[in-house]
């Protein structure tokens, strides 16, 4: 025993990196070395041979480490069930306090584990999900952040953890978790990752680095078997592309590729068939073997061939090692404690079921004296000679192999690294190279989501021409001075309302930068820096396009000189302000702590741009804003670039007196123009801007500003983004909403008998209900199901894809189904054409139920549980039942049998103790078991009449609750239920549970349809009467799919030998027999001719209480929304606080009401994730099972949204309207407010149309400009009613909500103020022939100057005009003459927040396609 040590390979071991060809002929000597491996039947084998003897040849140094771990322990949070707090407890105060007092107890993850894997040897560990198998793997992968507590010691080679720490790339973790961009190609995932690994020292054979990176990825791409996928895109739950299996497999592969010395591997053959698991199982032993890596690894449903591979075994119960020894002894060792193994078992299977009362079986004579716990087997563990031989390993790191290992170790690397790289760097090639591959990949990011490109390209232009033509031909008096100011400020505002997408992007690549940093691929700066050079071309292109439209259609100064300075101008704040928001996403933990601020900092930089409010005029308390803002620096720019050496006349309002009797500009003057002398008739642009404290001087020093903000934005950003940490690992907790602590267990009795919900998986049903009372409780089907001829084409770019050929089969009652093949093969495919799941490609063929075709009811008639686990986060386990079962099942059920239906289910998939938690996602709520049985439970409420199809149910789980799954759905199909299920890697014991096996090869081609047999006799029988026979001691499904698709496959056509053979023919004729009975006789399933259970009115009940119910548990999002709201409100009051009753504060008035319009962004950019998140849910899976209608959907989504909006409405009006000192007599604050709550349901319609129409949440980002800032333009603020083209004034500007919005509140607070001049206010001119002021402008009181107010009608000169009496003389010139106007208004406003939500209806119909049907032949 002492002397088990797993087969070495040769000393000098060095790293895999490629496949690579066979040494030079002068190396010969090295040709004879033999190596020895439990791999050697793999394929690639003679290929990492051949690279190991060229790098003995090379005589490059070994990269060998080994790890040795001692009384390690490993403590968490107690995160048994962590509370949710809901949109009120959170302000229980008495509550908080209480609890604060006790802190959290902490949870023992992994309890004085121990081990030693020594280079060229594989640990397996096995344990049930939770038990603390990926807690090893993380500790023994030097990943240790969010735990609370880590003691004990891990030893690399003879290094410490804390030095090993410079190493991280050598010492990696595959994650189960598949994290890539999906828009990206495979072969150019597998690119980038080989381009950051290639050696200093390439070996004598290779050339170039381009070389040795070409050779390594396809070496990856053909150990994996996915050199097909090179250029399909990665995909994912909603971006198609390739299969899940694929995916998995490129991970993998992406994980060889950093070319480590120490893998860990966690649960990486989840979703991966039999035979590709096995194959990848091999590569990773040959390399192992050949290289000395040291492996570790746990795997979920590990075969007995992929167990047999393993040196070492390591098993984990609830974090205690009960075993850690040699692979062969460990079922001997368990075996003599009394648990009996069944010959056909998995053993990883068998040795995680000894301490579960309800798997384990015990061998006879032992009843009286097995260990019954955990903590009995670990101590007999810790007396047995198992224990004492395995802990002399534990010396290793002190020994002289490691230290030489070590330092070869060390030498190695830093030959691998480029010479201009630190020494203290973890990683390989040179920074440059880092940054050249980042450019490289994040223009094929750019270029994989081509159309979020061209629309965001097109609306710009679309937004230049609109904008341009809103301003056309501005003419060079004061009136086209106003005009040019509104073009000037808007071609900034839309290019930093552009970048505010960078806040939502900045979230979507974040877990793969952390995942590559990990791998020690690149320096986050490299990434950050990719960025910056991109934006360079997308800017220019983009501002080039804006600029040359708007600067010619408004009419600005036309020579080369201008154009350019203004061109360049608005490029560098382009840069700066994406810059600016792509801070926001790097410094905020979380989303909707990013919308938060970005949405306040929107207003904050439009406000403080010195458009709106004068620098002169700015608050002290706000006025550090404008210093930092780069949109002010901007702005002085381009307006001094404008208006400089310019005469500007004053013309209409702005001269007075003004008019036909008004012909001598002596008796003239200026008015309410920024910089006018009074008694001038013009003004200069040296004026003009002086008044402004600006000057042409500084335009330069502007530019040199706005590119220092954008230097130091881009170094705070690679700051922020190098201190990313990953998702911290506290293991998954349960959540109980705080309204439900009292009915939630919340500790579980230690009773051995008794287990957690993480431990005990899912039984068979107790015996109170028992197989009789299944059959009375669930539905009893008698239809036949049947398919026949069916083909599914999809259009690709090369052309029509074939992914199902000429596939048939059927269902029949009582009978479980098994849909198997080989990952990409078309399993989900057909599962999703049998239940009518596709919406595109073309279906062929026919598909019955009863010969007759599929009712108007099919859907919702036959259950589906999803291959993804998609649920409503935030609703409980019972609330998710209840929810299926009052809404699928028949409306002739009343609703307490319908919930006495779902205490049954809940007693069936023993979910008693889980009820009351919350789903959540993956890490914080249910375990995957959990969420795999509430699918499955999801589906058995609504009674399904016809069938239930199951895609991939064991998938994610360990071996018991595997195959307690498959014997709780054969206890289903005993019932009377049709089953048909998909699957992956089924043990022998679990494919026995099957009746029937479909078998399917690439392309969608059957390679066998039938009985599967008595332990799969009438299957092998087939197989072996084609020279395939079944190995004894093999298990039936693993040959199977080795048979069709792997090694076993002897290169021949399977599906032409099935085409071919008698039992083809059987089928064929069996099905035309079944499908013409059925046909004759009357239809088992009445169709009841309702497209959904339920009518309309209860869908709309039920889906709006749902949606309330997450909405208020959802505080991060209800906070935000509220806090923005607030912040935002202070903000502007403060800006404008308590203004007077000046001509220049009747503009104030305007901009501050025109301010309140820009809380919008913010909170729209923060509620459509959310909008969309719900919607995925709905489409996924909700839509396609037909449990309640899209009207149902919009209206929950609609009316949950509407208390909130109601208390941001009372929190914005409060803060504001008193701060900025408007009317505050009921009638006038009244209306105000009632217009602003429309407000809030205006701008939610217009966030929620887009987003339910848009493909995700960036596409919805950047369509959100183009719609605000065409309504802000039109508005009748930048330009007045009478300025607005013709073109546009008598349609679009009627048409904009903000208009009628600006009125009314303008109407209500300005409307009755009396203006008093300021003195630089007044007109001051002089009469002629001594005249009196009152005589000299009496025809022009009576005309232009109607409104306007001369303090002095007696004086014979030095007359004094203010240009405004009362507020209502200013809403005039603003197309506002009645005070009837602001009600008039505010009716219209009423009428668009009714016609926004309206638009939701109508674009979520127009993305709601039908699905497709089967043709007909």
């Amino acid at each position: 025993m002492a002397g088990y040590i797993p087969p070495h390979p040769v000393d000098g071991g060095s790293h895999l990196a490629l496949p690579l060809r066979a040494p030079n002929d002068s190396e010969d000597s090295f040709a004879d070395t033999v190596y020895s491996s439990k791999a050697d039947d793999w394929d690639l084998m003679p290929e990492v041979k051949a690279y190991q003897r060229q790098n003995e040849a090379d005589h490059l140094q070994g990269r060998k480490l080994g790890v040795t771990w001692t009384h390690l322990t490993v403590k968490g949070i107690s995160a048994d069930a962590s509370l949710n707090e809901n949109v009120l407890s959170q302000f229980n105060v008495p509550q908080m306090l209480k609890e604060s007092r006790h802190k959290p107890p902490l949870k023992t993850i992994l309890e004085d584990s121990h081990g030693c894997v020594k280079p060229g040897e594989m640990l397996l560990v096995v344990g049930r999900p939770g038990a603390g198998c990926t807690t090893l793997l993380k500790m023994l992968s030097n990943r240790r952040s969010g735990f609370a507590e880590v003691n004990g010691k891990v030893s690399f080679g003879s290094l410490s953890e804390k030095d090993a720490e410079r190493y991280r790339g050598q010492i990696v973790i595959n994650t189960e978790e598949e994290l890539f961009f999906p828009t990206l190609e495979a072969g150019h995932t597998m690119d980038f990752a080989t381009k950051l690994k290639v050696p200093n020292q390439l070996p004598t054979n290779i050339k170039t680095p381009g070389e040795f990176q070409k050779d390594y990825r396809n070496f990856l791409l053909k150990a994996l078997g996915i050199e097909h996928t090179e250029h399909t895109k990665v995909g994912n739950e909603y971006v198609r592309g390739v299969s899940g299996g694929e995916r998995k497999r490129i991970s993998i592969a992406e994980t060889i590729a950093s070319r480590a010395s120490v893998f860990c591997w966690d649960n990486s053959t989840r979703g991966l068939d039999a035979s590709t698991a096995l194959q990848y199982t091999k590569a990773i032993r040959a390399m192992t073997d050949i290289v000395g890596l040291s492996t570790i690894a746990t795997f979920y449903q590990a075969s007995n061939a992929i167990y047999q591979l393993f040196d070492k075994v390591l098993v984990l119960d609830e974090g205690k090692q009960i075993y850690y020894g040699p692979m062969d002894e460990a079922r001997p060792f368990m075996e003599e404690l009394g648990f009996f193994c069944d010959p056909s078992a998995n053993v990883a299977d068998y040795l995680t079921g000894v301490t579960v009362p309800l798997e384990r079986r015990i061998r006879e004579d032992y009843d009286d004296r097995y260990p019954h716990t955990a903590n009995e087997i670990r101590d007999i563990y810790e007396n047995s000679p198992i224990r004492a031989a395995m802990e002399q390993e534990y010396g290793y790191p002190d020994s002289v192999e490691a230290r030489k290992n070590t330092e070869e170790f060390k030498l190695a690397i830093t030959s691998d690294k480029n010479n201009f790289l630190p020494r203290s760097s973890p990683l390989t090639v040179g920074f440059g190279a880092q940054v050249k591959a980042c450019i490289v990949r994040q223009s094929q990011i750019i270029w994989g989501d081509q159309a979020t490109f061209f629309i965001k390209q097109g609306a710009t232009l679309i937004q230049a021409l609109v904008v341009g033509s809103l301003f056309y031909k501005a003419s060079n008096d004061t009136q086209g001075l106003f005009y040019k100011s509104g073009a000037l400020f808007f071609a900034l505002l839309y290019q930093s309302l552009l970048a505010l997408s960078e806040v939502t992007d900045s979230f979507t690549g974040r877990p793969i930068l952390a995942k590559h940093k990990s791998f020690a691929f690149y320096d986050p700066a490299a990434f950050c820096i990719a960025q910056l050079v991109l934006d360079i071309p997308i800017l220019l292109f983009q501002v080039t396009q804006f600029s040359v439209v708007i600067y010619f259609i408004v009419g600005l100064k036309t020579s080369a000189a201008a154009f350019f300075t203004f061109w360049i101008l608005i490029f560098a704040v382009a840069m700066c302000v994406t810059a600016m928001f792509r801070l926001i996403g790097a410094a905020s933990t979380t989303f909707d702590a990013a919308s938060k601020i970005s949405g306040f900092l929107v207003s904050a930089i439009i406000i403080y741009i010195g458009y709106f409010i004068p620098k002169t005029e700015m608050h002290p308390w706000f006025s550090w804003i404008y210093w930092i803002n780069p949109l002010a620096w901007g702005f002085q720019s381009i307006l001094a670039n404008e208006f400089r050496d310019d005469t500007i006349q004053c013309v209409g309002s702005n001269l007075i007196p003004s008019g036909p009797f008004y012909t001598d500009s002596a008796f003239q003057s200026c008015a309410g123009v920024q910089g006018a002398v009074q008694g001038s008739t013009q003004v200069t642009g040296e004026q003009y801007l002086a008044a402004l404290s600006y000057s042409a001087s500084h335009i330069w020093r502007n530019f040199g500003v706005i590119w220092a903000l954008w230097a130091l934005f881009s170094v705070l950003t690679i700051v922020f983004t190098r201190n990313w940490k990953p998702q911290a690992g506290k293991g998954s907790s349960l959540l109980i909403p705080r309204e439900y602590t009292r009915k939630a267990p919340r500790a579980h009795d230690d009773d051995q008998e008794k287990q957690s919900p993480e431990k005990s998986g899912f039984q068979t049903p107790s015996p109170k209900s028992s197989t009789d009372d299944i059959k009375e409780q669930l539905i009893k089907n008698t239809s036949v199901f049947t398919w026949q001829n069916l083909t599914y084409t999809v259009k690709t770019q090369s052309g029509d894809r074939v992914l199902l050929d000429n596939v048939q089969g059927w269902v029949k009652p009582g009978m479980l189904g098994a849909l198997m093949g080989s990952s990409g093969a078309g399993k989900t495919t057909l599962l999703d054409v049998l239940a009518q799941r596709k919406t595109d490609g073309r279906i062929q063929g026919s598909v019955l139920v009863d010969g007759r075709d599929l009712s108007v009811s099919f859907q919702r008639s036959a259950g589906y549980c999803e291959q993804l686990d998609v649920h409503e986060p935030l609703a409980t386990v019972r609330e998710a039942l209840e929810f299926s079962a009052l809404l699928r099942q028949s409306r002739s059920v009343s609703r307490e049998e319908k919930l006495k239906y779902v205490d049954t289910i809940i007693d069936l998939l023993e979910m008693q103790d889980i009820e009351h938690t919350l789903i959540g996602r993956p890490g914080a709520g249910l375990s995957v078991e959990q969420r795999k049985r509430l699918t499955i439970g999801v589906e058995l409420v609504s009674k399904p009449r016809i069938l239930i199809f199951l895609d991939e149910p064991t998938s994610g789980l360990d071996g018991q609750a595997a195959f307690n799954t498959l014997r709780f759905l054969k206890k289903l199909a005993g019932a009377g239920q049709a089953v048909l299920v998909t699957i992956h890697q089924p043990s022998a014991q679990l494919f026995k549970e099957f009746d029937t096996l479909l078998l399917l090869a690439k392309g969608g081609k059957t390679v066998y349809f039938g009985d599967i047999g008595d332990d799969a006799q009438t299957l092998s029988s087939y197989f072996a009467r084609y020279d395939a026979p079944c190995p004894p001691d093999t298990n039936p499904a693993e040959h199977m799919i080795d048979v069709v698709s792997g090694s076993a496959s002897q290169g021949r056509d399977w599906s032409q030998i099935w085409l071919e053979s008698p039992e083809c023919k059987n089928v064929e004729s069996e099905l035309d027999r079944i499908v013409t009975e059925a046909a004759a006789k009357e239809p088992e399933t009445n169709d009841d001719g309702n497209e959904f259970a339920m009518p309309l009115w209860q869908q709309t009940i039920l889906v709006t209480s749902r949606m309330s119910t997450s909405l208020y548990r959802n505080t991060e999002y209800v906070n935000n929304k509220i806090a923005l709201h607030i912040g935002a409100a202070l903000f502007n009051g403060f800006t404008f606080w308590m203004i007077g009753n000046t001509v220049a504060d009747l503009q104030l008035r305007l901009f501050t009401i025109f301010n309140f319009i820009f809380v919008a962004p913010g909170v729209i950019n923060q509620l459509q994730p959310l909008f969309i998140d719900r919607r995925d849910i709905y489409e996924v899976r909700e839509k396609k099972s037909k449990i309640y209608s899209w009207k149902a959907f919009v209206t929950g989504l609609i009316v949950s949204e509407i208390p909130y909006l109601c208390i941001c409405a009372v929190f914005y009006f409060a803060c504001w309207y008193f701060t900025v000192g408007f009317p505050s007599t009921p009638s006038k604050a009244g209306a105000t407010f009632f217009v602003m709550l429309f407000y809030e349901f205006i701008y939610t319609g217009i966030g929620q149309f887009v987003a339910a129409y848009a493909p995700n949440a960036v596409f919805a980002s950047l369509v959100n400009p183009v719609i605000i800032t065409i309504l802000v333009s039109f508005c009748g603020v930048l330009v007045p009613y009478q300025g607005i083209q013709e073109f546009w004034r008598y349609w679009i500007y009627y048409l904009d909500p903000f208009n009628y919005l600006m009125g009314s509140i303008l109407t209500f607070t300005v409307f009755d103020v009396e203006v008093t001049c300021a003195d630089h206010e007044f007109a001051l001119f002089n009469t002629p022939n001594n005249q009196s002021c009152g005589d000299y402008l009496a025809p022009y009181l009576s005309s232009n100057g109607a409104g306007a107010n001369l303090v002095n009608p007696d004086a014979t000169s030095g007359c004094r005009v203010c240009q405004y009496s009362r507020g209502s003389d200013y809403l005039a010139t603003l197309n506002l003459p009645k005070y009837l106007d602001g009600w008039r208004d505010a009716a219209i406003v009423v009428i668009f927040a009714i016609s926004s939500y309206v638009m939701v209806y109508f674009f979520m119909k127009l993305r709601t396609k039908a699905t497709k049907k089967a043709e007909g032949n």
